[in-house]
């Protein structure tokens, strides 16, 4: 990760190096999404680890050797050398899209990972671990890997890819595996997160404790690998060499002082984390510790196993046309927003679902009523309006009880975000900082600054912008490591500077107070514009996600017999904007036994003017302070020479009638579904 001085620096802090890998990913076909989940969240530990002054080493990569990569490239008719060199663009393009700052790219046909794989294996050799001997069993070329028969299922199968696998038998070098079961236990019980989630540390410690079976470690069924030193009619097993790739990045294994990056960054790390899917764990938590074991290199920190990303709740599969690129969602909704949507939808280890719908759900409501919404209020409709778009200077002692609510808020979000990015829990940090945002959102509703400025009450006005604007600031380093640009552009329109994370330097918000008086502020432009029905459509046909139609529900039931001719078709439905409105104000309209004049906050810059026909039923104080249902998207209109900008929906019977209201604290301008 880039690492730049910062004028905003909060402290100074002795800290130890931080290193975190992704797996090496196969380059047999294009990157998916699930390639992009992972990688988003190894970037998004090392931005938060460097935010928080640690030197940081950011490693991802390729494996490029394997049966299976030379027999795509000879279905191309390629050279298998020519075909991944094809194949590398596509992901170094990708992890540029999606803004995954990593300081390394391994390849393992480099000729440096080349000779360190040759040097660990000599170590392991030296050990006394390494033997030659006769192997048959089954082989899963997907898995690059040998399957016992119990591992099988019916019909000789794949456990993983469900395809049949392959007879081998062949003179091979292997690895005493087995004589690391009990060492393998004891490391187990002496670092009890090794593995996470917890539940994938049970499956690892079950497996070892059956028994461990001495590993295949050299083919000659094929040539596509690097050669077992001093026997070039083998090449070296697959996974040790793509496992060796966490080390001879760095140049390890290296005798101390031989590599400057793999003494600071592997043998001195305070954390070592290795980031995989759940489909590879026994490799990283079972045969590549104890391939280190033996070679007497230190183990990882942790391995932490992620769970599978279906789409629409199907696995993904090119026959199934759900193989998901990440370039298009990123060209339609932003890099930001795909980061954030990965480490918000899904908790962290546990199998997620990828869906277009959900994505636009949690953009508008969350991204757009929430944070951009709040953004809005307070710079475009207030501070800019009210007082010349400068950051107010204020007593930060005299500031009112529902300020020190906020701020006491403010804290508490950094404090819990902080321990749940640590603990990779994702979900959860932005789980809480969400909360902030919200609270922040119920803090503007309460204090009003409209209405302050209206009665010019500039000193209780200047209080409660500069309260909501270091807010804004604390909001932006809490998410800088999910959304780093568009946490930028937020501090670009607090008139404040870039974070650049700097070494032994602690940028996370402690102090309340850092936004400058004076500071201008820029012209806000929406940190998450809005799409409107017609543009949701668009967007999905554009990523080839089928919308609902009218003219394809109408030909799909052309021939079914008609019950009603008072059905509206869906896609009519959807053009009716229902949102969430906050109640800010309401009074009768003089001169009418019915009407309300609302003043509600819809989620747009200003609140909108609403008049309602329900006097007879509520006085204006019943409804102060409620979240109503509004059809936004109304044709405005005057009545009694006011103009309504919108309807409030309600019920009536033989009791009178009732206005839809919501329970819970729902951001306004929040979609009604």
């Amino acid at each position: 990760m880039a690492r730049h001085s910062n004028l905003a620096s909060l402290g100074r802090v002795m800290a130890r190096p931080h290193y975190v890998t992704t797996p090496i990913y196969y380059v047999n076909d294009r990157p998916h999404i699930g390639h992009a989940y992972s990688t988003v969240a190894a970037d998004v530990v090392s931005r938060y680890q460097a935010l928080r002054g640690k030197p940081t080493y950011f490693l991802t990569g390729l494996d490029e050797h394997g049966l299976k990569i030379e027999r795509r490239a000879k279905e191309m008719d390629l050279a298998p050398q020519d075909f991944v060199d094809q194949m590398a663009a596509p992901f170094r393009d990708a992890w540029e899209e999606l803004d995954c700052a990593h300081d390394g790219f391994i390849r393992t046909t480099s000729m440096q990972h080349r000779e360190r794989v040759q040097a660990l294996w000599r170590q392991m050799q030296a050990k006394g671990d390494i033997y030659l001997d006769d192997y048959e069993d089954w082989y899963c070329v997907g898995c690059e890997s040998f399957k016992t028969e119990k591992e099988l299922l019916e019909g000789k199968l794949c456990p993983i890819h469900q395809k049949p696998v392959e007879r081998i038998k062949e003179r091979s070098y292997f690895f005493k595996l087995s004589s690391y079961t009990q060492p393998l236990l004891d490391y187990f019980e002496a670092h009890p997160d090794f593995v996470q989630p917890e539940a994938r540390f049970n499956e690892v410690k079950s497996f070892v404790k059956e028994g461990l079976r001495d590993l295949s470690i050299s083919r000659t069924s094929f040539r596509w690998g690097i050669p077992v030193p001093d026997d070039p009619e083998h090449v070296i097993y697959v996974w040790l060499d793509a496992l060796t790739n966490y080390i001879s990045a760095l140049g390890g294994p290296a005798e101390q002082g031989e590599s400057p990056l793999f003494d600071e960054f592997w043998r001195d790390a305070e954390t070592v984390t290795h980031i995989v899917g759940k489909d590879i764990l026994r490799f990283h938590a079972i045969y590549w510790p104890a391939f280190l074991m033996s070679a007497g290199v230190r183990l990882p920190s942790q391995v932490w196993a992620h769970g599978w990303l279906t789409v629409n709740g199907e696995k993904m599969s090119k026959s199934l046309g759900n193989f998901l690129p990440p370039g298009p969602l990123v060209d339609a909704f932003g890099a930001d927003v795909l980061r954030y949507y990965f480490m918000r939808e899904v908790g962290f280890g546990q199998d997620g679902d990828f869906s277009h719908r959900n994505l636009l759900n949690r953009y508008h409501g969350e991204l757009a009523n929430g944070l951009g919404n709040l953004m809005n209020r307070i710079v475009a409709s207030v501070l800019r309006k009210n007082l010349h778009g400068r950051v107010p200077k204020i007593d930060l002692d005299r500031l009112a009880d529902i300020d020190h609510g906020l701020i006491e808020k403010a804290r508490g979000a950094a404090r819990d975000a902080a321990k749940h990015f640590e603990a990779l829990a994702f979900h959860r940090a932005l789980d809480t900082i969400w909360e902030l945002v919200a609270a922040a959102n119920k803090y503007v509703d309460s204090t009003e600054p409209w209405k302050l400025a209206k009665r010019g009450d500039t000193t209780r006005l200047e209080q409660v912008c500069y309260t909501v604007l270091e807010t804004l600031r604390w909001l932006s380093i809490l998410l800088f490591p999910v959304m780093p640009t568009k946490c930028n552009e937020l501090r670009g329109q607090l008139g404040i500077t870039p974070l650049m994370p700097t070494e032994q330097v602690d940028l996370w918000p402690a102090a309340w107070g850092g936004l400058r008086p004076g500071t201008e502020t820029l012209a806000a432009t929406p940190l998450f514009p809005r799409f409107d029905e017609s543009q949701e459509r668009s967007i999905l046909e554009r990523l080839g996600v089928e919308p609902t139609s009218a003219e394809a529900k109408k030909a799909s039931t052309m021939n079914e017999p008609q019950e009603s001719n008072d059905f509206i078709e869906f896609d009519d439905f959807l053009k009716v904007d229902l949102r969430v409105g906050l109640v800010l104000s309401a009074e009768q309209v003089p001169k009418s036994k019915k009407l309300l004049k609302l003043s509600v906050d819809a989620g747009d810059p200003e609140p909108r003017q609403i008049l309602a026909g329900i006097s007879e039923h509520y006085a204006p104080e019943d409804l102060l302070g409620k979240r109503v249902v509004i059809v936004a998207n109304l044709k405005p209109r005057k009545l009694m020479g006011l103009q309504s900008q919108g309807m409030v929906l309600a019920a009536s019977d033989d009791d009178g009638l009732r206005v839809v209201v919501l329970d819970g604290e729902v951001a306004a301008g929040s979609r009604a579904k």
